[in-house]
């Protein structure tokens, strides 16, 4: 079979899959997903181990250690991804819900009543848990899902399709509810992105090549996102006393992920009573430092690993113990400075000021905007959404974390009394 005619296929084994989903009760979808989770957990030592051959192999071809990171299934990990499925279970369908219902002068009933997309398209690299975190908010939502991972995952990806399908076979509906494309050949995400007979959305995660391709190519409905250059400021009003813990967790608690702190902005009133004290300690964590002339002046003489910033470092998503540094004269500087390199994801600010605060709020454009507080809790379950598909820091349709209300449209219902128009 040729690539094209392999993508038909796919294409229309999903679309016919997900006209069997969207007719399922929300308890019927509940007991597939608690299935899913139950073959999960049944086939873990599999799972695990070819996710060690995976790893094994990204080594062996020389992969980063954020990579490496990225792509690492132990069995910590695995026991949270499959608790993320009990954590959609929990929340509500938001499928057959009436949105803005109201009477019209003609006696109408007109409300708007969400439906699920159709057929979804998620085009993912190096994390395996996508696998698992898509397929459930698919099903949640009543969608069919056409996976492509990355070839460094190709092993993980497909045991825990397999245990996936198992579970959604058992339960006498469609496999082809969860496919994924196994092959590494890339002319088949090119194909995959003009399937729009069948596929109603393309949510590609992963970095700027990919986010383009997707954008340039595809015929579908994109969205894009899940680039984070994330920034926080500390502001003059900032309580000193409590703002190194929230930058280290920023950087330090998970680095290889896209809500992870980039770059560092420190006003200048505060810069020279921060930034020795709080580089030593970041450094203290690994992290090894870019900054700018005046950084580099307050911290001379520290014996901190600290070379001198560029617009291309600050332009720079590190997904690595790696801080950008900047000295701001004033909030418009660090403001102009995030509007500049921001990638629209996520940014902070630490301030006792409240003025200053809303000021931050209202004129940083990005998907999430935190005061006092890490831009690290930029992700669906810590937002009470469950399992994310992607986070959009785009504006139309869905931004930031995309839960399951992300994964639905809806269609105009109108009740009438045999009502004709005027």
């Amino acid at each position: 079979m040729d690539k094209q005619a392999y993508l038909e296929q796919l294409g229309q084994q999903a679309k016919a899959a997900s006209f069997q989903l969207a007719a399922l009760t929300s308890p019927q979808k509940n007991q597939l997903l608690h299935a899913i989770a139950m073959s999960l957990t049944a086939a873990k030592d599999t799972i695990l181990a070819e996710n060690a051959k995976d790893v094994a192999s990204a080594r062996e071809q020389g992969l980063t250690d954020a990579m490496i990171d990225r792509l690492l299934l132990d069995e910590v990990r695995l026991d949270g991804v499959i608790a993320d499925i009990t954590n959609v279970i929990a929340l509500a369908d938001p499928v057959g819900a009436d949105i803005d219902s109201k009477r019209l002068d003609n006696g109408m009933r007109l409300s708007r009543r969400r439906v699920p997309l159709g057929v979804i398209g998620v085009i993912y690299e190096a994390r395996p848990n996508v696998t698992v975190d898509i397929a459930s908010l698919a099903i949640k939502t009543g969608n069919a899902v056409i996976l492509r991972g990355g070839k460094e995952t190709r092993l993980s990806n497909l045991a825990l399709a397999a245990a996936i399908r198992t579970a959604i076979t058992a339960q006498g509906l469609p496999a082809d509810a969860v496919q994924l494309i196994d092959s590494p050949d890339r002319e088949l995400v090119s194909g995959l992105l003009t399937l729009d007979q069948y596929v109603d959305m393309i949510v590609p995660r992963g970095g700027q090549k990919l986010q383009r391709l997707c954008a340039k190519k595809a015929t579908i409905p994109v969205i894009l996102g899940g680039i984070g250059i994330c920034h926080m400021l500390v502001d003059k009003a900032a309580d000193l006393s409590r703002i190194a813990p929230v930058v280290i967790n920023a950087k330090v608690q998970r680095p290889t992920v896209c809500n992870a702190l980039d770059t560092l902005l420190v006003h200048q009133e505060v810069a020279a009573a921060v930034l020795p004290s709080l580089c030593q300690q970041l450094q203290q964590q690994g992290v090894r430092f870019y900054g700018c002339e005046q950084t580099l002046t307050l911290t001379q003489g520290q014996g901190l690993d600290i070379q001198a910033a560029s617009d291309e470092s600050y332009g720079t998503e590190w997904l690595s113990l790696t801080l950008g540094i900047k000295v701001v004269a004033s909030l418009d500087e660090a403001v102009a400075h995030i509007r500049r390199y921001s990638s629209g994801h996520s940014e902070a600010i630490l301030t006792d000021n409240i003025a200053t605060a809303e000021q931050f709020v209202e004129q940083v454009d990005s998907a999430a905007v935190y005061v006092n507080a890490s831009t690290r809790f930029t992700d669906g379950a810590q937002f009470g959404l469950g399992a994310e598909v992607a986070v959009s820091t785009q504006k139309l349709h869905a931004r930031g974390p995309m839960g399951l209300e992300a994964l639905t449209t809806f269609k105009w219902v109108a009740l009438g009394d045999y009502t004709p128009r005027a």
